[in-house]
């Protein structure tokens, strides 16, 4: 099983089967927009502009279960995105990333490669999850970890 073998659910409230992006780099990220990572956005609005047309897909999905930082609806979320960091990468309706209601996605991504110390919970927003190509989850980075400090991993998965 790999990470094109799921589907999750649009802003929009229309399923959305993964395999859509088999073949691309997936970077997959837990999102929030009252987070004091939410100006992560850009970064990650950048990381999508910059290395698209090559081959990347930013993938995110708005999670409240840290703080309630995400309580809004999804045109809410939709809208705040666009407005304030001019977000045009695909992002997905709320999802738990933590517990018994997790998305089978975060279950998945987390059992592949779990933080620090082997845990595999997630601690906050905006974790990210670098995909390969060919679905197999590469890396997993901390909240803290800036999207432009990912690049370089990118350009390598993106090279493979």
């Amino acid at each position: 099983m790999n990470v094109f073998d799921f589907q999750a659910i649009s802003l929009g409230g229309q399923p959305v089967d993964l395999a859509q992006y088999r073949g691309k780099v997936l970077l997959v990220v837990n999102t929030a927009s009252a987070c004091g990572f939410t100006p992560q956005y850009k970064g990650l609005e950048a990381l999508h502009q910059q290395y698209g047309g090559q081959g990347l897909a930013v993938l995110g999905f708005p999670c409240n279960q840290f703080g309630k930082q995400e309580p809004g609806t999804e045109a809410e979320i939709g809208e705040f995105c666009e407005k304030n960091y001019g977000v045009s990468f695909p992002m997905f309706a709320k999802v738990d990333v933590n517990g018994d209601e997790a998305h089978p996605l975060f279950k998945h991504l987390k059992g592949e490669k779990p933080g620090v110390l082997g845990t595999e919970a997630i601690k906050w927003n905006f974790t990210k999850f670098l995909v390969g190509r060919d679905g197999e989850v590469v890396k997993r980075y901390a909240p803290q970890t800036a999207p432009e400090e990912i690049a370089g991993d990118i350009e390598k998965v993106l090279g493979q």
